[in-house]
């Protein structure tokens, strides 16, 4: 059984299928478990509906630093709310994105509103999940502050060095691994992969985007999640089976409030 750490089914690329998707077909295909994860405060809100309609689909609720407007007092008391039901199993995704963000005062104001998200997992007894794109050094040193206050997390959709992941992996992190580890340009990620032991590595889509080959370019879906898992046994030397378990029990290992089937 596989265990799906990051999905976005409240995108409206999922809008035709969406129902079919998360009733059945995905456990049919193996999907046991789903984390789909906010970035807005809207899918947010969509995240926490569609835990509640579905079984096997958890939410994480946090801003994305693409969003940091959508942080407002409104939006702590809705998280903090929301943060007590089962069904809401971490804060995220949350951190810092640098991409388009040349601006010295804007990236000042990504890191309190991350901050910020971290203090309240911290209160709440949650774990997070980590947004970085071109912030190594300040997701790091913000990662380390707050680790110290005995914070976990995944930091998703992992893009930096192995020396680096090794370093996450000392703290007791988890390394999110998707699609690019199958992309011919993905050699970073396999020699992050190659480094860190497994019972720091769990799997991820982040869909809809981000397929892995065969598939990319198409919509992600984590009905893909089986090649990322094939690329790891590769890399590993591991059946596909055992990848499967092994992050399995360590997504389990992180989400508290998800009960597991194997």
């Amino acid at each position: 059984m596989i265990f799906e750490t990051h999905a976005h089914y409240d995108d409206e690329k999922f809008d035709a299928d969406r129902v079919e998707l998360l009733s059945h077909l995905l456990k049919e295909k193996n999907i046991d478990k789903i984390v789909n994860v906010g970035a807005s405060f809207r899918g947010c809100s969509d995240s926490y509906d569609l835990a509640q309609a579905y079984p096997s689909v958890y939410a994480a609720i946090g801003i994305h630093p693409e969003n940091i407007e959508d942080y407002t007092q409104e939006a702590e008391t809705w998280i903090r709310e929301k943060a007590v039901d089962p069904k809401v199993v971490a804060i995220g995704e949350i951190g810092y994105d640098y991409n388009w963000v040349k601006d010295p005062e804007e990236r000042k104001r990504q890191g309190q509103v991350f901050e910020r998200q971290m203090e309240l997992a911290i209160e709440l007894g949650l774990p997070v999940i980590i947004h970085s794109r071109d912030a190594a050094e300040d997701t790091f040193n913000t990662i380390v502050r707050y680790n110290e206050q005995g914070l976990k997390g995944i930091v998703h959709c992992y893009s930096y060095s192995k020396e680096l992941a090794i370093e996450y992996v000392k703290m007791g992190w988890l390394i999110g691994v998707g699609g690019v580890v199958t992309f011919k340009n993905g050699r970073k990620l396999r020699e992050t992969v190659e480094a860190i032991p497994m019972e720091s590595i769990v799997l991820e889509t982040d869909c809809p985007y981000m397929a892995p080959e065969p598939h990319r370019g198409e919509r992600n879906s984590s009905l893909f999640l089986p090649y990322v898992a094939k690329a790891i046994a590769e890399i590993k030397g591991l059946s596909v089976e055992e990848v499967e378990s092994i992050t399995y029990k360590n997504a389990l290992s992180l989400f508290k409030k998800v009960k597991g089937n194997n």
